[in-house]
């Protein structure tokens, strides 16, 4: 049976697994998440932060089961690539559930890893508390940070859609909210 190997499961490994199952029945498909959750409602984050959206499982779109059970893909969260080695066709696989690597190998791999926030390097930056809203998990670290320390005022650097929804979120929460933006 043919291999596909997808890194990253979210968004885009999500929809490229599943327009593979519709295209292809005779697939075995794996896709390799770093994180803890796929295919989740990462508009929604902000949402989240500013209390609209209750509850954290309301953001996941899909567990793993329910991928599986309606696409026929298997979903290893919590499995990190290392290493690709393209010759061999083979995979270095870091399970973080119980800390240990292993070799995946396959025939066709698809990359959809996703991309990394960006820290500018601002003068000072380390002094004040400083978050990124990418995950589930990192609206979930700003929202309790925001609720311990009751949060009076933030700086918002990124006026992009995520940027915006947030600052609508935490002005509804009472918090002033200024947004830094490098265009126009």
């Amino acid at each position: 049976m043919t291999k596909v190997v997808i890194i990253g499961g979210v968004a885009g490994g999500a929809t490229a697994a599943a327009r593979l199952r519709r295209l292809r029945e005779d697939l075995e498909i794996i896709i390799l998440e770093k994180g803890s959750h796929i295919s989740f409602a990462n508009c929604g984050l902000p949402y989240y932060v500013g209390n609209t959206i209750k509850d954290e499982e309301q953001l996941e779109l899909m567990t793993p089961e329910e991928f599986f059970d309606m696409f026929n893909v298997e979903v290893r969260v919590n499995h990190e690539a290392l290493s690709i080695n393209k010759e061999d066709k083979v995979i270095l696989v870091k399970n973080h559930l119980i800390n240990k690597t292993y070799q995946l190998d396959y025939d066709f791999l698809i990359l959809s890893p996703g991309a990394s926030p960006i820290i500018p390097p601002f003068a000072g930056i380390n002094e004040v508390p400083v978050f990124t809203l990418r995950t589930i998990p990192d609206s979930i670290n700003i929202r309790n940070y925001i609720e311990r320390n009751g949060v009076k005022h933030t700086t918002i650097i990124g006026g992009g859609f995520i940027g915006l929804e947030m600052a609508e979120n935490l002005r509804n929460k009472g918090i002033k909210v200024k947004i830094i933006e490098m265009l126009d």
